[in-house]
Formats: structure tokens, sequence, C-alpha cells
């Protein structure tokens, strides 16, 4: 599509969260790039990846904010948060003691993006279904922790294959889309 027929230029800023080492990263990489890295290399603060789509004739940037996940950034979290237009919150599916407490640890991530960004919808990114037997997915658990926390949606991706990410990135996309248009129409 060439430039001369996109109708609007917007911009929208992602923040990406949840435990140190549940694959954000790795999703932010398999969904900009298409390419997936297998040796972990932790986050260190944030990083951002950005990102083009035309959507509906628009020409949507996106910067996607990595956060690091570990506490000892915490303090400098609040600053990247500040002007975002939605949250993905990450955790792993892994049958294992870091599995379960990276779904644990949701609702506070969940509470950390609505302290600091308000009300900005947020999807929910089970990740690394290619290390499971997605049938033992505890899905009236994680059915309850969206009623609960409003989320926009969940996602079961796996950053290696490629599972889902397309579909949960393409959730947020075009509800900010909708969203911006809706708001740019009432002004």
């Amino acid at each position: 599509m060439s430039t001369d027929s996109v109708s609007l230029k917007l911009v929208f800023k992602v923040v990406i969260i949840g435990d140190s080492g549940v694959g954000k990263t790795t999703l932010i990489k398999r969904f900009t790039q298409n390419t997936f890295q297998g040796d972990y290399i932790s986050t260190f603060g944030a990083q951002f990846s950005i990102y083009h789509e035309i959507v509906e004739g628009d020409d949507c940037k996106l910067f996607f904010w990595d956060l690091a996940g570990q506490s000892e950034f915490a303090a400098f979290r609040s600053k990247f948060y500040q002007d975002s237009n939605a949250g993905i919150i990450v955790y792993s599916l892994e049958n294992n003691n870091f599995g379960r407490t990276s779904f644990q640890n949701v609702p506070r991530w969940h509470d950390e993006v609505r302290k600091q960004c308000g009300d900005i919808p947020i999807i929910l990114f089970a990740n690394k279904t290619d290390l499971i037997d997605e049938k033992q997915i505890a899905q009236s658990a994680i059915e309850k922790l969206l009623l609960k926390h409003h989320f926009l949606g969940a996602s079961n991706t796996s950053a290696k294959t490629g599972k889902g990410v397309q579909e949960g990135f393409q959730a947020i996309i075009r509800l900010l889309h909708k969203n911006k248009k809706t708001q740019l129409q009432k002004t």
C-alpha cells in the first residue's frame, strides 16, 4: 500500500510486563521480526521495539515497551509506564514452580499497570504452549482471572512456534485503532 493512501498516522505505546523469564522479549521478537532466540537474556530496565502496520488505511506505529520483571527494577518501571495506551501481561505455562508463580503474580502485575496507567486495555498472554499439553491448561482459573480483572482477553502463545502470537498482538492493535478512530470522530 502506498503512503499516499494512508489517511491517518497513529502512534501507540504498549507495555509488556510479567515475571522475569516468561518470554516477554521473545514474544515481541516473534511478532515484530518473526524470529525466535532460544537463549535467555534478561532484560535490563526496559527496551522497546517499533512496529508499523496499516490498519484500515491508517498507518499505525506501535512502540512495544518490554519492562524488566525483576523486583530490583520496580522503582524504575513507573517511568516506563508513562503514556501507555495498552498493556500485555505475560505468564509462563510451564508445569513447575516457576510457571505457577508467574500465574499467581498476574494480579500483582495487573494492579501495577492500573496504578501507573489507569484504565487501559490489558490482554493476558499464557506463553510457552510448546512446553505443555494444552489440554492441561486450567481454563476455569484463567476465566476467573479475566473476569475479576476485566482483561480484554487472553491468548495462549508460543514465542518458539509462533502459535497465538499474531492473534494476541492483533487484538491489541485492532482495539487501539478502533478506540482512536472513535475518539477522533467525536472531536
